[in-house]
């Protein structure tokens, strides 16, 4: 969420940042009821000093005729002000929902672009392997070894799911738990284990909702809602909180599985694991100061990198332009790792910095030294990595001719000194 100051005193300033993200805000409308609720606020004010002075006199009148039309004027100032409580509530809520769907503004670094095109690859690692054979998309790979049943997967949930069977399921646990490993070990992140089920204010919170309602699942009878990533209860545990400065930065890190709508026409997105409606993910995410946060997200991007690294599957880091940025991102670089046999670079993480936008929606705080006033921590998270498409990277890379998987060197203690994978 943004300023409410910064809306009132900079609204064409505001208008042109949000006009190189190529959206729409109610910027004119927020400005309107602002007007508004600043106007009743100060009518409501006056008419409280108003009754109170009234009340005053009426203790000095000392009883009688001259008390009765004060207590009159008093009883109609509190009619009026009923009525003006309840306008200002409307009118404070109507302001909010409005606030809500106002995006993020682009942090100045951010190059300016209409789409995906004119997205900017900063740096790529790796060299793609050249194979003496014509390597297989994972969608043919994985049934032929018997590791992906995508058949049974729709028997059990419908198009969009899929079963990982024998040292599929291995190989994925075995990329989670090393993922979580070293972000703890080496990286020095704290691992948490959050519900997949949260309350709305927490995707409030985060910026999924209002705007990206149609995409998440919901249980209406608790009132509960499937997280699309653990970005959402991570950054959740802080709320309504105020932190001291010599706990921040704050880096966690943490398993879960997401649950998303995947709305798409049908094309290659559609095949394999590539796009699904339940994923797992290991995500980062960091609290820190306002000071801190542009280092914090070189780190970040770092620790993603180094699992691609680690993996020894080539990559690319890729920073969006304006048109590409999310709704909450002041500023975000995506890592996408080959995949021969799709032929295409897959997204595994977006690491991105929201500065103080998730913190003001959260009301995630830190007080800079004792007494002093309380200011909003920037946050920031990206995947360490996501699965499926690690999985696919993985597999398609490591494929050989005979059609076997070799397991990457930092996993095979993972998979139980398993080298090679030749069924389930």
């Amino acid at each position: 969420m943004l300023d409410i100051n910064l809306i009132r005193e900079k609204p064409e300033y505001v208008k042109a940042e949000i006009a190189k993200l190529h959206i729409e805000a109610p910027i004119d409308e927020i400005l309107a009821l602002d007007a508004k609720r600043r106007r009743l606020v100060a009518e409501a004010d006056e008419l409280r000093s108003r009754r109170n002075a009234l009340s005053r006199e009426v203790g000095r009148s000392g009883g009688g005729e001259a008390a009765q039309g004060l207590i009159e004027q008093v009883r109609a100032i509190n009619a009026r002000l009923e009525v003006l409580e309840a306008e200002l509530e409307a009118t404070e809520s109507a302001l909010q929902d409005l606030l809500l769907q106002v995006p993020n503004l682009p942090d100045e670094s951010v190059p300016i672009g209409r789409d995906e095109s004119e997205n900017i690859v900063v740096r790529t690692w790796g060299v793609p392997r050249e194979f003496d054979f014509e390597p297989l998309p994972h969608w043919d790979l994985g049934p032929s070894l018997g590791i992906i049943d995508f058949e049974r997967g729709v028997k059990i949930s419908g198009t969009r799911f899929y079963i990982l069977r024998g040292a599929g399921a291995r190989l994925q646990r075995a990329l989670i738990t090393w993922m979580l490993d070293l972000h703890t070990q080496k990286h020095g992140y704290l691992e948490v284990y959050t519900p997949f089920l949260v309350k709305q204010e927490c995707l409030i919170g985060t910026g999924q909702l209002p705007k990206f309602a149609d995409n998440l699942y919901r249980d209406i009878e608790d009132d509960l809602w499937l997280i699309p990533t653990a970005e959402v209860p991570v950054t959740n545990l802080y709320r309504n909180e105020i932190l001291d400065a010599d706990q921040l930065p704050i880096y966690h890190v943490a398993y879960s599985a997401c649950f998303r709508r995947e709305r798409m026409s049908a094309g290659r997105d559609t095949r394999g694991l590539k796009r699904g409606h339940q994923f797992d993910k290991v995500e980062l995410v960091k609290f820190c100061t306002p000071e801190t946060s542009a280092e914090e997200l070189e780190k970040l991007v770092h620790d993603a990198e180094e699992v691609a690294q680690l993996l020894e599957i080539p990559y690319r880091v890729v920073q969006m332009c304006t048109g590409d940025l999310s709704f909450t991102a002041a500023i975000k670089f995506d890592i996408e790792m080959w995949a021969p046999g799709c032929r295409e670079w897959l997204e595994v993480s977006s690491c991105s910095n929201f500065k103080d936008f998730q913190a003001r929606r959260a009301n995630i705080r830190y007080r800079p030294r004792p007494g002093a006033r309380p200011r909003y921590v920037h946050t920031l998270n990206g995947s360490g990595l996501a699965l499926p498409r690690v999985m696919i990277a993985v597999m398609e890379n490591y494929q050989q001719k005979d059609g076997t998987i070799r397991v990457p060197e930092v996993l095979v203690p993972y998979m139980g000194g398993q080298r090679v994978i030749s069924g389930p």
